[in-house]
């Protein structure tokens, strides 16, 4: 298939996007009017020490005098003095991540965790420095439930949400690479089919499937568009607004795809309320359609899902055939050394995602830090409450598909790779797309992988 990168596809209104199902704009949708563009498609286009030492060390570095101060003002290397003191907080947190991993020592992790919320804010700083206020945060709410709350998603004013959302897709790959990389493998799926109907785990603002609907009307062979069927699931925990916010999306896909002359319909299908489980037999399922199963997990902008949830999904998949099954997640792995270890992988991890934003956001403080307090802020205290409680370890789902019985990888396309590196060269150099296996297309910071997209289906069990 050939490449198209299409940067004139006709943008997807969100102006009217509420939390409702009444369909009238409200004051709240005007402010946010001209934030929801959607975008266009690409068509192929430790070393071990004293803790108790280090903490005196940074207690007593307050009392230093006046002249050791100035002294420290007046190097000429400030880079090298910002590189210490991010040095000294990492310390810290493993230190009191450690004092957490021991019964005995929860009133040292407490003394380390208010002296660290004295040195840190999320919202001033190096990137060490507000990623490290988030961790101590992370910490202490874990610190005062006892470690056995579950972490409650943050609910952030519908404004800021879309402008964060909007600011993350522009500046950075993390939401395009997942959604053009799966539209990229569906397309080539579903080329001779007639009828393609996509069950969608976690639709969210539905942004992915306007870009596939436009690849769509544009095939190369002037072939008309499939009829394109979408089922989103909707989660009963959240109520009304979880309904309410589905339907919403699904009246802008309905009315985007009118607009373009798409043939479309939508459909919802609730989870069950027990762990958010997912029953095949709630599908509607029309004979001669290419089934498609969709899963999204752990973007920066989705909120988490209990693996319970995910695993019920991936594992009732295979009871309708798909033709294809696309898996976007974090990447995760085998850590050892118990909370300590995880702990310390997960602020690795982080710290690479605040560097490539940091590299993303150049002159964008206040835009930057919107994203960090709206979508990385929660996320990193929700990580840190799993870890802590070994939820979610033991590597990635695509690691459990491969030896999930039923589950077949498919070849990535050479067409999705090389759309994969030009998606990336619209970024800074500092991201890399990175094949791994026959079927699966990572996305990396420097040296730590962040995001992968892997493409599989379905055989008949004997």
């Amino acid at each position: 298939m050939a490449m198209v990168f299409n940067h004139h596809l006709p943008e997807l209104d969100l102006s009217h996007c509420s939390t409702t199902t009444d369909s009238t704009t409200t004051g709240d949708d005007d402010r946010y009017r001209n934030l929801g563009e959607w975008s266009p498609v690409v068509d192929c286009m430790h070393p071990q020490e004293s803790f108790h030492n280090l903490l005196d060390f940074e207690m007593n570095e307050e009392d230093e005098d006046e002249g050791d101060k100035t002294e420290h003002k007046n190097l000429d290397s400030p880079p090298f003095n910002d590189d210490l003191k991010g040095l000294r907080l990492v310390h810290l947190l493993m230190a009191a991540a450690e004092a957490m991993d021991n019964n005995n020592s929860h009133d040292l992790a407490a003394v380390i965790l208010v002296r660290l919320k004295d040195l840190v804010s999320p919202n001033e700083g190096t990137n060490m420095e507000r990623l490290a206020a988030y961790f101590t945060d992370a910490l202490l709410s874990l610190l005062e439930s006892g470690g056995g709350l579950r972490y409650k998603q943050q609910h952030h004013h519908r404004t800021d949400v879309v402008a964060a959302f909007q600011i993350l897709q522009d500046m950075s790959p993390y939401v395009k690479f997942g959604h053009f990389t799966a539209n990229q493998a569906i397309i080539e799926a579903v080329a001779n089919e007639r009828r393609v109907h996509i069950i969608d785990y976690d639709i969210m603002e539905g942004i992915q499937w306007a870009s596939l609907m436009q690849a769509l009307i544009s095939r190369k062979d002037g072939s008309p568009p499939p009829y394109l069927r979408i089922t989103a699931l909707s989660r009963p925990g959240s109520g009304k607004k979880s309904i309410s916010t589905v339907q919403e999306t699904g009246r802008r896909l309905t009315s985007f795809a009118a607009s373009i002359n798409q043939p479309f319909s939508f459909h919802q299908c609730k989870l069950d309320h027990a762990e958010e489980t997912f029953k095949p037999s709630s599908l509607k399922l029309v004979r001669g359609e290419a089934i498609i199963i969709n899963c999204m997990l752990h973007l920066p902008h989705f909120n988490y899902r209990p693996p319970t949830s995910v695993a019920s999904f991936l594992t009732g998949a295979k009871s309708v055939n798909p033709k294809l099954v696309t898996l976007v997640e974090e990447e995760g792995r085998k850590v050892e050394g118990g909370f300590v270890g995880r702990f310390m992988d997960t602020l690795h991890h982080y710290s690479a995602v605040y560097d490539s934003l940091e590299a993303g956001f150049p002159m964008q403080g206040r835009a930057r830090a919107l994203v960090e307090r709206v979508f990385m802020g929660p996320r990193i205290v929700g990580s840190v409450a799993r870890v802590y409680r070994e939820e979610g370890e033991g590597g990635s789902w695509g690691d459990w598909l491969m030896t999930e019985p039923g589950f077949e990888a498919v070849n990535t396309s050479f067409a999705n790779q090389c759309q994969a590196k030009l998606l990336l060269g619209l970024f800074n150099d500092g991201f890399r797309a990175e094949e791994c296996g026959s079927n699966k297309i990572v996305l990396g910071w420097k040296s730590r992988r962040l995001l992968s997209a892997s493409v599989w289906t379905c055989s008949q069990l004997d």
